[in-house]
This record gives C-alpha cells, sequence and structure tokens, in this order.
C-alpha cells in the first residue's frame, strides 16, 4: 500500500494558516488504522521536527519515542542477557529491551534514517515494522500505538535499499517534500518578532534544486547567524570540507553558476539585517554565540593553528568550567556509555560520569572527522544530532563545538573521513578558520618573551605567505624550544621523510637570533625620537607618506595588541604624523580590544 505525492518536486507554496500539513494528517491517519508508516522525504525538510511538534499536540497523552538508527549498535535495541527467574531463582537468559521503549503510557516509535542502519539493526528494525514486535517482546502490549520510519532515499546517505515484496507489502508509504511539512509555522514562532514572509517569499522563488540545497534546515541555521549579526555563509555547510554552493547543475549535471552570495544577499535584505563578509575575533564570538543558544558549531582550520587551545579557553571563560573533550581518534563507545541490564528487566546504558549531573555543560569533539571506528562515530552523531546519549538527555549541555582539519593542506591529502549533507547540515553554524584568527601569537608572547617576539618578526616579514603556512604556531613554539636549548631549528620544522624538511629557509631566523640589527617595534621605541623625525620629514613631502611611513605603518599594523600596550606613549607619537589612510586601516577586521585601543589613540590625537 502506498501515498504517492501528487507533485514530483516541491512547488514553494506554503499551507495555509492553520491548515494541517500533509504530513500531520498522515500521523493522525497511521494512529488511528494501527498501520505501519513510511516517509520518504528529502534531508532537512522538518520530517522529525513534525513528529515532536505534532505528536505533543494532537496527543498530548502519548509520548513520542525517537529512534535514531543510523547512530544505533546492534546492542542498542535488544540484548541476551543472564538473569535470575523469580520461580527458579536460576540464572536464565533473557532478551532485554531497550528501556526506552517501555516508557509506562502510550507511545509512538519513530525511527529514523532506518535505511542508514547496519545489517543487523535493519533485521531488527523489519521485525519492528512488519509485526510491531522486537525479538520476544510485543510492542502493543507496551504501550505502542503507532510505528513510523522516515528515511531520505537518497543513494548518497542511505546504504540499504528496500526491495523485498514480503517487507514493503507491511507499510503505508507517503513520499514528501518541504510542501509537506510544518517548517515555516516552527521557524515563524522561534525567530518572533522577525517577520518571515519576506524570507519565505524568496525561498519558494527559487529553482526546485536551489531550494534542495537551501533546505528548511539550513534556511534555520542562516537565519540563525543572520540573528547574532554574523556572515549568513556561516549557516552553509561544509560537505568534504567544502562550502556548500547554491548552485543549479548544468546540462551536463555540472554545478552552474554559483549564486551563493546572491541569494544570501536577498535574505538579508528581506531580513533588514547586513550580511558582514567577515566578524572581528570569530572564533571566541561563535563559541561565545553557541553558549548561550545551544548551538553546535563545527571549526575547520589547518593544523598547528591552535583551534582546540582557543575554543578551550573560551568555552572556559564563558561557561566557568572546562569543556567536556574528546579526542575523537582514540574515544571508544565505552568512553561514552553501556549498556546493563536494569532490574526491571530492559535493557539501560550507563551514561560516562562526566555526562551527568546538573552542572552546566559544553563538549569539544577535537579532530572531529578522523573517529577511531565507526561505532564511536554513531555513538557521536547521536549526541551532536539529537543532545542525548542512549536515547537520555544529557542534562544541562549548552553547547557543542567539534574542531577538525580540511582534507588537503598545502597540497597534501590529509587522513580525514568523509560525510554527506545529512551529517553536514546539523551544525548551527560551520567556520573556515585561518591562522589569523587565532590569536597564539599573544599566547606565545605572554610565555615566551622576547624570544617569541623575535620569532613572531622573522614569521611576519621575512617570509612569504607560503612559508607561513608551514610555520603553525605550534611549529613556532618548537622553534623558540629548540633555539633555548641551542639545538638545530630545523629539527622543529615538518619532517617530510627522506631527509628533507619543511621548504622554509630559516637562515634570516638564526641571524635575528643572533642579535642581526632588524627594525621591529622595540627599535622604534628604542629610537623613538629618530623615527618621529623621519616621518615628519616624509609628511613635509607628500601627503602620502614615504618609505619610512610605510616601514612605521608595516611594524604598526603587524604587532600584537599586547606589544602596542606596552609601547603606547611611542606608538601615540608616531601614529600622529602617518597618512589618515594608513591610520585607517588599523580599525579594519580588528578585534574589539584592538579597536578599543586605537579609537584612544586617536582620541588623544584629536585633544
Amino acid at each position: 500500500m502506498s501515498t504517492r505525492t501528487q507533485h514530483t518536486h516541491d512547488t514553494g507554496d506554503r499551507p495555509a494558516p492553520g491548515e494541517v500539513s500533509r504530513l500531520e494528517g498522515f500521523i493522525d491517519a497511521m494512529i488511528d488504522l494501527g498501520q505501519t508508516g513510511q516517509v520518504f522525504g528529502e534531508h532537512g525538510i522538518g520530517k522529525t521536527a513534525t513528529f515532536f511538534s505534532h505528536v505533543a499536540r494532537a496527543h498530548p497523552d502519548t509520548e513520542l519515542v525517537y529512534v535514531p538508527a543510523a547512530n544505533l549498535t546492534p546492542d542498542d535495541l535488544l540484548v541476551n542477557a543472564p538473569v535470575r527467574d523469580p520461580r527458579s531463582g536460576e540464572l536464565v537468559l533473557r532478551q532485554l529491551v531497550m528501556s526506552q521503549l517501555k516508557p509506562g503510557r502510550p507511545f509512538v516509535l519513530l525511527i529514523d534514517d532506518s535505511l542508514q542502519a547496519g545489517d543487523t539493526i535493519q533485521s531488527q528494525l523489519m521485525q519492528i515494522a512488519c509485526d510491531w514486535t522486537l525479538g520476544e517482546h510485543d510492542l502493543r502490549a507496551l504501550g505502542c500505538v503507532g510505528v513510523f520510519l522516515t528515511d531520505n532515499e537518497s543513494q548518497t546517505e542511505t546504504s540499504a535499499r528496500r526491495g523485498d515484496l514480503a517487507l514493503l507489502d507491511r507499510m503505508v508509504t507517503m513520499r514528501i517534500s518541504a510542501n509537506d511539512t510544518s517548517w515555516r509555522r516552527h521557524l515563524a514562532v522561534k525567530y518572533r518578532p522577525w517577520e518571515l514572509r519576506p524570507v519565505f517569499a524568496v525561498w519558494a522563488s527559487l529553482s526546485p534544486a536551489l531550494r534542495e540545497l537551501l533546505s528548511p534546515r539550513t534556511l534555520d541555521h542562516v537565519l540563525a547567524n543572520a540573528r547574532e549579526g554574523f556572515p549568513l555563509r556561516w549557516g552553509l555547510p561544509l560537505i568534504d570540507g567544502e562550502r556548500l554552493r547554491l548552485a543549479e547543475p548544468g546540462p551536463d549535471g555540472r554545478p552552474g553558476q554559483n549564486r551563493t552570495a546572491e541569494i544570501l544577499d536577498r535574505l538579508a535584505q528581506a531580513l533588514g539585517v547586513a550580511n558582514p563578509a567577515t566578524v572581528p575575533d570569530p572564533v571566541r564570538q561563535v563559541v561565545r554565540a553557541a553558549l548561550r543558544n545551544r548551538w553546535t558549531v563545527l571549526l575547520q582550520g589547518p593544523p598547528g593553528c591552535g583551534k582546540t587551545e582557543l575554543v578551550r579557553e573560551a568555552v572556559r571563560a564563558g561557561l566557568g568550567r572546562d569543556a567536556l573533550y574528546f579526542s575523537l581518534p582514540v574515544t571508544n563507545v565505552e568512553d561514552l556509555c553501556a549498556p546493563v541490564p536494569s532490574p526491571d528487566g530492559t535493557l539501560d546504558n550507563l551514561l560516562a560520569a562526566k555526562f551527568t549531573g546538573p552542572e552546566p555543560k559544553a563538549i569539544v569533539w577535537d579532530e572531529y572527522n578522523r573517529p577511531k571506528d565507526k561505532a564511536a562515530f554513531a555513538k557521536l552523531m547521536e549526541i551532536t544530532q539529537e543532545w542525548s546519549l542512549a536515547g537520555r538527555r544529557i542534562e544541562n549541555l549548552r553547547a557543542q563545538i567539534a574542531v577538525q582539519n580540511p582534507p588537503y593542506h598545502l597540497g597534501r591529502k590529509l587522513l580525514v573521513s568523509r560525510n554527506n549533507i545529512a551529517q553536514a547540515t546539523r551544525f548551527t553554524a560551520s567556520l573556515e578558520v585561518s591562522p589569523e584568527d587565532i590569536p597564539a601569537n599573544e599566547w606565545l608572547l605572554a610565555r615566551y618573551g622576547a624570544d617569541a617576539e623575535t620569532v613572531l618578526e622573522w614569521w611576519k616579514h621575512d617570509i612569504d605567505e607560503e612559508g607561513r603556512a608551514w610555520i603553525t604556531k605550534r611549529t613556532l613554539e618548537r622553534l623558540i624550544k629548540l633555539h633555548r636549548r641551542g639545538l638545530p631549528l630545523e629539527m622543529a620544522t615538518v619532517y617530510l621523510g627522506d631527509g628533507e624538511y619543511a621548504p622554509v629557509p630559516l637562515t634570516a631566523l638564526i641571524d635575528r637570533l643572533k642579535g642581526r640589527p632588524v627594525t621591529g617595534l622595540r627599535e622604534l621605541a628604542r629610537d623613538a625620537d629618530a623615527w618621529e623625525a623621519r616621518l615628519r620629514r616624509a609628511a613635509a613631502r607628500s601627503d602620502e607618506g614615504g618609505d619610512d611611513s610605510d616601514i612605521v605603518h608595516q611594524i604598526l599594523a603587524n604587532a600584537e595588541l599586547s606589544q602596542l600596550r606596552r609601547h603606547h606613549t611611542v606608538v601615540a607619537r608616531l601614529v600622529t604624523h602617518l597618512p589618515a589612510k594608513l591610520r585607517a586601516t588599523y580599525l579594519v577586521g580588528a578585534s574589539e580590544q584592538q579597536q578599543k585601543f586605537w579609537m584612544g589613540v586617536f582620541t588623544g590625537m584629536r585633544r
């Protein structure tokens, strides 16, 4: 038995106000008829959210038991375990069912992404779908009043296809589009007092292919970033390390013109907000937003730039306690939870102690795209997608931040796993982080003092952009440590094999560390009178300044905030004689603290 939608593609039209969506009507009908309902639809159109909202509203005495099948391991639903027989007192094997299937009141069972489950799980799920039983347990006797399976038929996201007619003949099936769920109603409530009808109009004006890419879930994330004043593109997912492009496929199937910027600008205009290219101090800002709004965030950046340490520091500052930290290459399922029999004859799960308790929590998933195995990643996906573990909500979980490397860096492939669009769209904000976004220089200066100043001056002025990509902040720290021990500096750089190190010349650094005369902020401060005179002469000759103006400007522009503060008096004296167009650049893209420093300097000039 199959119920098919009347239209092949989503038309972009919305149901009339107060009208029950097609999916909501289908849910009610299947519960009344006692039939298993199978729902197919694209990712991110609000299938699951519609079940949660509608069952709670239309069936208030019924609980929705949600089972994310893609994240299940074989022992999650059913396990044979030794229990003591109450009649004989002997130990016998009993089939224990997951405790969520015994909620103690009527329930609707929603099995999400069932086609993404492994073979063993598929067999268990099909028994549920066909007979409403699991092992020796009758789900109806446990209180089940409805069974539904929701899936996306895309071959890129599923691991199985159902082709057995004996199985297909057991379910009522409906294919839906974004038109058939209540996502507009949900977003309209979520983003009050914004009026979202202009946003929905922009979305409806797009072609079916673009509406599929800009799914309601992704549109939700774009709106969330807009509300925080962030770039709207942060709401678009990173798929295999690349930002999703809003482009229609051409005749050959390849993406056509990239319309991402145009569409996001139209959405910003419909909301009456700006769509900035970036924001100052983006990593700290997005971590603070995640803690405020209960977001899951993805940060992608090159290795060794300080992403993870900055995230942990920002969480500590915002939460008042350390984040729960997991490095995925060494995280096992048992590090998260373990199934155990419970006294009532059900299968319960013990959560790792760090997930329990009422205190506020934030999780940092480091090396997110380098999981140890599929089972551990499946459990992780439940936490990132559903904010639960083994079906149990993690109390007072405020934010999740995943940190990963891109698939390629410096022309070399990194050993990271792939993802699909359904997984990628679970992150409210997805940032591509560059070394310039990480204030690791200040940390180096605070820890290593003058040696760090020397090494950073070399990194900023003596090597090119490719060289700076090879010399990460992690490498800079090793260079300082080896210099202090008198060891060859080359050993601190990345070793490529066969006696070859990173292709970055170190001669200039060695000269600097040996005391070769150079010009940096320290040197300007030591000879401030002479440099001020040189700047006066340059300003008298031309409003554009001269070579001396460019030297001082470059030094000030590259200086860290702690260095500027240390030499505040000299900076204020010298900047007065720089051309106005150079001074203005110090505010562009600067952090809030840097802007505050420069505004103080400029205010002092006017006095």
